[in-house]
């Protein structure tokens, strides 16, 4: 199957995919770029804008999985923006709209788009799972299997975070804040599980095709 990972970072998602798959992942950063690349080194990584890419590529795909940046959404940039005097507001970015009505209308594959939990009632319905809204075209199963680290249980946040990932950030010499990378991560079995759902469809869909060959 062919896989498209959107705004990939390190491929926290991705972790427990496997090989079997013919996967391109996308990402502005080249140092995480380069960090993917060394994790996943079967995979196609491509360093541009996942945004355009979407609209570039998304017929090429069987499978699109796309996160796109979530400061501007969340409740905890939110309340510290409210708290702190002279902290710049700024607007939501609605690139995760336009991402989940283009996929919801033009694409013919299976999609899931994840973001958190927003300060605000999503504009579109999502399914909440854990501290993440997805946004899917096919059914997803209630647990999702992913695991919850607890930020407040450690000092060494990131070196923890790690761990916690299985990745390694020592080498990565970007501009982003290493705690906040390895917070962003979706976990690996949530990625995992939310997968196999979009394959189990899949498959169906190839049988009935099939049936009525």
């Amino acid at each position: 199957m062919k896989i498209l990972n959107l705004y990939a970072c390190l491929g926290g998602n991705r972790y427990k995919w496997g090989d079997d798959h013919e996967i391109t992942a996308v990402e502005l950063d080249p140092e995480l770029a380069r960090l993917y690349q060394e994790r996943f080194p079967n995979d196609k990584v491509i360093i541009t804008d996942a945004h355009q890419y979407l609209l570039d590529h998304y017929k090429e795909f069987d499978f699109i999985w796309s996160s796109p940046p979530c400061p501007t959404h969340s409740r905890a940039n939110f309340w510290a923006s409210k708290s702190k005097e002279g902290r710049l507001k700024c607007y939501p970015d609605m690139k995760l709209y336009q991402e989940i009505i283009f996929l919801e209308n033009w694409y013919e594959g299976k999609y899931c788009v994840e973001n958190v939990i927003g300060y605000y009632e999503p504009l579109i319905p999502a399914k909440k799972r854990g501290r993440h809204l997805y946004w899917t075209n096919f059914a997803l199963v209630n647990d999702l299997g992913d695991r919850e680290f607890k930020l407040t249980q450690t000092k060494n946040e990131v070196q923890e975070l790690c761990k916690f990932h299985k990745i390694d950030l020592s080498t990565y010499k970007g501009d982003q804040r290493k705690d906040k990378i390895a917070r962003n991560l979706v976990d690996y079995e949530a990625g995992k599980t939310i997968l196999d759902c979009a394959m189990n469809v899949i498959r169906k869909s190839n049988v009935k095709q099939l049936e009525l060959l």
